[in-house]
């Protein structure tokens, strides 16, 4: 009987663990049943018509992918502008991803005919169906045509190469700003405002008391121009959406002559081996002395005709000995001419030196009428060496205190003539009282 009984509790804690086993394995698949269909909904979430709504109403990916390819003003990070030549590197713009972009460009070209490049730039956007937006040209002092240029977005590229290929590009700045949710946000506000000038209007037709009246025709005078001023707003950011800006500025190549004077000094005499030399110097009086002349082309045009000029040293160019270069020769943007002068200086020197120039242009016609100049100058102090003097120096030290001896005698008896008067009054005074003491 105890036995029968052992073995019918052993099989009712079997037929619990069978009976608890089997309900964690349903309870397993209908988990995994569910996990699948989770996995299955977010799959469709993100690649079906959901994920286009989203991104329809400015969703984050891209934007993202927006600013990754046209980076943060519009061009890549890798596809760097190339300078010079004419054109430049593609840059990669995004177009074509379901966005509404304001594509800009600023570049400067320049040209040796700021005029005809105008008129060549115009006919390459005319061509691609762009037109003239803006001109504003200026003669003088350097001739300079701004040109605002209007394309449309698929032709932005191709304008900027055709541009590009009438001179050498100075610089270019290309940007594209992505204004999705601000035209998104403008209609909504227009949607929201339109419907609000509805009611107010409706509430103004049935309004009979006049007070009501007024307060309403107010309200709706404000609502009126809130949404005149979101639907401007909304069509300015349309127009630049549907038409590419192009601001494309023409200079004259080669017209920014410029140069730069360097004078220095050493003591010594070697042709100007040793130039250059120090800014300012001090020698005994009578010391070989040599002046560097060192002369830098700091425009980016070249130069030619060079005159050098110095009053206090009395000497000109053909008086120096060329160093570096070729004084009668031409000096490209970014080189040096150095000419050198030998003198044995007698006295402090105050050197003040003057270089001109003619600009030129490759070929060697002149660009401008008027040359490029600069003055500078240096400091020569010339000392006395010291040590026992020599008759000479004796005799000239003599006369020079013989003379400064006159000089101060002769201004003390000039300073003395207007008071000769005062003595004879004094006399006088005393021969006028010497009588009556006599009487007396």
């Amino acid at each position: 009987m105890g036995r029968w009984r052992r073995s019918a509790v052993s099989h009712r804690v079997l037929a619990l663990i069978v009976i608890l086993v089997l309900v964690a394995v349903a309870c397993s698949g209908d988990g995994a049943e569910e996990s699948g269909q989770f996995e299955e909904t977010s799959a469709g979430l993100s690649g079906g018509d959901v994920a286009t709504d989203t991104t329809a109403a400015g969703g984050e990916a891209p934007a993202e992918e927006s600013r990754s390819r046209a980076g943060e003003g519009g061009v890549t990070s890798d596809d760097e502008d190339t300078l010079g030549d004419g054109g430049v590197t593609p840059v990669a713009l995004p177009t074509q991803i379901g966005r509404d972009i304001i594509f800009t460009a600023d570049m400067t070209v320049a040209v040796t005919d700021v005029a005809g490049a105008g008129e060549e730039a115009t006919r390459e956007i005319e061509a691609l169906g762009g037109f003239l937006f803006g001109q504003r040209t200026t003669g003088s002092p350097e001739p300079t045509s701004v040109l605002t240029f209007k394309v449309q977005p698929e032709d932005f590229q191709a304008a900027l190469t055709a541009l590009g290929s009438i001179g050498d590009i100075r610089n270019q700045n290309v940007t594209a700003d992505d204004v999705t949710e601000r035209i998104v946000d403008l209609e909504s506000r227009i949607a929201t405002a339109t419907a609000s000038v509805e009611r107010l209007r409706g509430l103004l037709s049935e309004a009979t008391d006049i007070e009501a009246v007024v307060e309403l025709e107010s309200e709706l005078l404000a609502r009126e121009t809130e949404l005149e001023t979101l639907r401007g707003s909304l069509r300015t950011l349309q127009d630049q959406v549907a038409l590419a800006t192009i601001v494309l500025t023409l200079t004259e190549a080669a017209s920014h002559p410029e140069l730069t004077v360097g004078v220095t000094a050493y003591p010594s005499h070697d042709s100007g081996a040793s130039c250059p030399g120090e800014s300012d110097l001090q020698v005994e009086t009578g010391t070989e002395t040599t002046i560097c002349y060192e002369i830098t082309n700091t425009g980016d045009t070249w130069l030619t005709e060079f005159e050098l000029r110095d009053p206090v040293l009395d000497i000109e160019l053909d008086d120096l000995v060329a160093v570096y270069g070729d004084p009668d020769g031409s000096l490209e943007p970014g080189d040096s001419l150095i000419v050198a002068a030998e003198i044995a200086p007698e006295r402090d020197l105050r050197t003040r030196t003057t270089v001109t120039a003619q600009a030129v242009d490759e070929d060697g016609a002149e660009i401008g009428a008027r040359p490029v100049s600069q003055t500078t100058t240096v400091f020569v102090d010339a000392v006395d060496p010291g040590g026992i003097p020599t008759f000479s120096e004796g005799l000239d030290a003599s006369w020079e205190l013989l003379v400064r001896l006159g000089q101060t005698l002769v201004l003390v008896l000039g300073a003395l003539i207007p008071f000769f008067w005062v003595p004879l009054i004094a006399w006088f005074v005393w021969r006028m009282r010497r009588p009556i003491k006599a009487g007396k």
